[in-house]
């Protein structure tokens, strides 16, 4: 007897939580429609997935929810681009000492530095959808310090620096994640400031600032 009013319980609990989920899909429906709140739970799932270091799922599922969330808003993307374009400059101007530098603007990048020697100098790139590798073991600094600008809509970085180099770190991502050394931030509105030990003492310092709306950042110290 005590088994069955424990199972009808449950089913008017299942029941219950039925009809609310229900009437709360059936309410949002009418006021934002399907296909956005299927973006947006999307988008948590894949926040959730990276949470639980399932990175490849959680961009996935992030990615898929970001093309049914503004695939239609096409006004909305152009937006956020411009807006990044615009900060990106307004950046470089700020951050930069004078104006020699190296500036960059693409729609779709792929960046890799550091398979044989280089010269690293002053520079601030910016693009809508790119990929950034950068080894700074093999990079030949001319100045005791240079600075790395790197902004975009959507970006993978991948930086690699060696302990005898003083790195500073000031990064941002609006959805994804920032990681240096054992430091890690996962999840929505991301910002990460570090800087090394040694970075004042050093001959060679590099100043990183990363900024992506949509990005995977991680900088390692070899």
């Amino acid at each position: 007897m005590g088994e069955k009013i424990k199972n009808n319980g449950n089913r008017n609990r299942n029941t219950a939580l039925l009809l609310i989920g229900t009437g709360l899909f059936l309410l949002l429906d009418r006021m934002f429609g399907f296909f956005p709140i299927l973006a947006i739970i999307l988008i948590l799932l894949g926040i959730h997935r990276l949470r639980s270091h399932r990175e490849r799922k959680g961009y996935v599922l992030i990615g898929v929810g970001a093309v049914i969330l503004f695939g239609d808003h096409i006004t909305i993307v152009l937006s956020v681009v411009l807006i990044s374009l615009g900060l990106f400059f307004i950046r470089s101007k700020r951050v930069h000492k004078d104006d020699s530098y190296i500036q960059k603007q693409k729609l779709v990048d792929s960046v890799r530095l550091g398979r044989e020697p280089w010269i690293l100098r002053n520079s601030s790139t910016w693009y809508i959808i790119g990929e950034t590798y950068i080894d700074l073991s093999l990079a030949i600094l001319e100045q005791r310090e240079t600075t790395v600008i790197l902004q975009g809509v959507v970006g993978d970085v991948d930086i690699k620096v060696p302990e005898d180099i003083g790195v500073s770190l000031n990064s941002s991502v609006t959805l994804g994640q920032i990681q240096i050394g054992s430091e890690r931030d996962t999840g929505v509105m991301n910002k990460l400031v570090w800087e090394s030990a040694n970075f004042e003492q050093c001959d060679h310092r590099v100043k990183l600032v990363l900024s992506y709306i949509v990005g995977d950042i991680n900088v390692k110290i070899m």
